[in-house]
């Protein structure tokens, strides 16, 4: 099963409970106790598909990490809450320091997520690791922003990473801390065009993309852009499900990704409004590979009790 949106692969657990540690700062050292579930590749991400496409599994993505009151997007802490829950892909966003140190922020602005103001890449990374992040209902909490390469540390033998880059973060240099963390099988690498698509697998041949299509022609000239079929998976939106679009996806062993969130009239806020949680698993069962969502619990446990989602210890997917 070659697909192109977002890759986990074969999950291989991490066997007991360990301390987090860093291989790039000491910026968060210390804190973070393992979490309740892995992934973890043992082999491709292609063949980890192909266990949870032969085992009818959906699974989860959790949007900038997975906050929720009191957790803030985009932080270290919030994911390892996360995992310690559910198991889930975090996608992440990445942005430079004015002194080019890489770390998750979705803004171009420091205001809705910190308690600093400016633009996301005006500040050194001294000034920037001092602040707090603030949650989404804009309370201040005690987690500080996360470097890069502690999150891709982090992310080992526990989960994968997908990745979205922000403006002011190069390829480049993303891809290089990638590699020098030998990380290259547990990351999806989020492209918006065929360009970009083109490019990230310029740089990183071995590396899973993620890339937003909208018919077979669009996959087609992907493909004939250099990007082969099976380095890339099918992002298909966030609006109606396109039951047609996931047959052509699936039938060319392309992972099928759908997102839920969204803004108000996400379909994320849809299910809340409505207590319809099922919906989640209906979602899936139009041939969909992976939810990205603002939901990750509510969503998972909708795969449960439709039994779409990955039992323990199958395909890699393990909570000790």
């Amino acid at each position: 099963m070659h697909k192109w949106i977002t890759l986990l692969a074969p999950l291989a657990l991490a066997a007991c409970a360990e301390t987090t540690t860093t291989t790039g700062s000491a910026e968060n050292e210390g804190a973070l106790s393992a979490s309740g579930w892995t992934i973890s590749p043992e082999r491709s991400l292609n063949d980890f598909f192909e266990c949870l496409e032969a085992e009818g599994a959906t699974l989860v993505s959790a949007h900038r990490g997975g906050p929720y009151p009191g957790y803030p997007e985009n932080a270290l802490e919030t994911m390892q809450a996360v995992m310690a829950e559910i198991p889930a892909i975090m996608e992440v966003d990445v942005a430079s320091s004015a002194d080019g140190v890489l770390y998750l922020m979705h803004d171009q602005t420091l205001e809705r997520t910190t308690t600093g103001e400016g633009d996301s890449d005006s500040l050194d990374w001294s000034a920037i690791k001092a602040l707090r992040l603030e949650d989404n209902e804009g309370k201040t909490t005690p987690y500080a922003p996360t470097r890069f390469d502690d999150a891709l540390a982090w992310a080992k033998s526990r989960t994968l990473l997908q990745i979205d880059f922000k403006r002011s973060a190069r390829y480049e240099d993303v891809v290089d801390e990638i590699i020098r963390q030998d990380a290259e099988d547990r990351v999806i690498l989020i492209a918006y065009s065929m360009a970009s698509a083109a490019k990230l697998h310029r740089l990183a041949p071995n590396m899973m993309i993620s890339l937003s299509v909208n018919s077979q022609s669009e996959l087609n000239s992907a493909v004939a852009a250099g990007a082969p079929a099976d380095r890339l998976m099918g992002f298909t939106g966030t609006e109606d499900p396109r039951p047609r679009l996931f047959n052509i996806l699936n039938a060319r062993d392309i992972e099928v990704i759908f997102g839920t969130l969204g803004r108000a009239d996400s379909i994320d806020n849809e299910i809340a409004r409505s207590g319809d949680d099922a919906r989640y698993a209906e979602i899936a069962a139009q041939g969909v590979d992976i939810i990205a969502t603002d939901r990750p619990r509510e969503a998972h446990a909708a795969l449960i009790a439709a039994g779409r989602a990955a039992a323990n210890g199958v395909c890699g997917v393990s909570s000790y």
